[in-house]
């Protein structure tokens, strides 16, 4: 399968506000034994609710009191319908035994949520004894190319490496939607920018062809138009070139502009009026 589900995991090193372009999931730190709760983590949240994230938080475990630990976990999150909940096990001191107790109790307190675990390659290889993983592995392994990670076991997601500063992840779906409802959550529908797709209208006419700018976002609106008929599929590229100029222009036609109001450019109403017969989200 070709992972296209992409993440990152993040904790108080990472900003408030980490990039989301290109992203569809993240796990964020909250909490570390019983006493330590990442500052930032309600902001990143935030964030990442804002974006249409699907969203994950963990807990760093430590040896003792592990049960809890849950509690102090559970204690800070606030969970809405689709998220999820993640054991980090990386201290040598947390027992096999401890880590499979946490996660049946996290379970048994937050039904409704996926429930997994997170450890590298030596914890799963060489501290595991169970194969318990509750709800899914989430397994380090950055000596491994996205979505093959060296392991037999089923996995759900593979941090596979890091890039600016930030920990990358694949998830073991076929797409974001598919990830959504394993998570709990009815699928976001997608969203598009109305300043991106009017810089694109502008822009993409006269650049060399194929040339795009916020091509997912132009793809959205390119489908709605070939589903009203005026666009043909071969033009649905993702750049906003003149046969989507002219195709827009159509829509605007049919919604009685005219002159100068139907150059093929969206404008927040004719754009609006799209989205709502074709199921996307128009943004600022």
């Amino acid at each position: 399968m070709l992972m296209t589900v992409k993440g990152i995991d993040v904790a108080s090193y990472q900003s408030e506000a980490f990039p989301t372009e290109g992203i569809d999931f993240v796990f964020i730190k909250v909490t570390e034994g019983t006493s330590y709760t990442n500052p930032k983590w309600q902001a990143q949240r935030d964030h990442a609710r804002r974006a249409g994230l699907v969203v994950g938080y963990y807990h760093y475990a430590h040896g003792v009191r592990n049960l809890a630990e849950a509690d102090y976990f559970l204690s800070k999150v606030s969970l809405a319908k689709g998220e999820m909940l993640a054991f980090d096990w990386e201290d040598s001191d947390v027992s096999n035994a401890e880590k499979d107790a946490w996660i049946r109790y996290v379970k048994s307190k937050a039904p409704g949520h996926r429930v997994l675990l997170y450890c590298n390659l030596n914890y799963w290889k060489g501290r595991d004894t169970t194969s318990y993983v509750g709800d899914g592995l989430w397994i380090a392994d950055p000596g491994a190319p996205a979505g093959h990670p060296r392991i037999q076991h089923a996995w759900t997601v593979h941090q596979y490496g890091d890039a600016g500063g930030i920990d990358r992840n694949v998830a073991n779906f076929a797409s974001k939607a598919a990830l959504q409802q394993w998570a709990g959550a009815a699928p976001s529908k997608p969203r598009v920018s109305l300043a991106h797709v009017v810089y694109s209208a502008r822009h993409d006419p006269a650049a060399p062809q194929g040339h795009t700018t916020h091509g997912s976002e132009v793809l959205v609106v390119e489908r709605a138009l070939k589903a009203e008929g005026m666009l043909a599929g071969q033009y649905v590229d993702g750049s906003w070139g003149t046969k989507t100029i002219a195709a827009y222009a159509a829509w605007q036609r049919h919604l009685g502009y005219s002159g100068s109001d139907a150059d093929g450019v969206p404008g927040r109403t004719s754009l609006t009026r799209l989205a709502a017969r074709h199921g996307f989200t128009v943004i600022d």
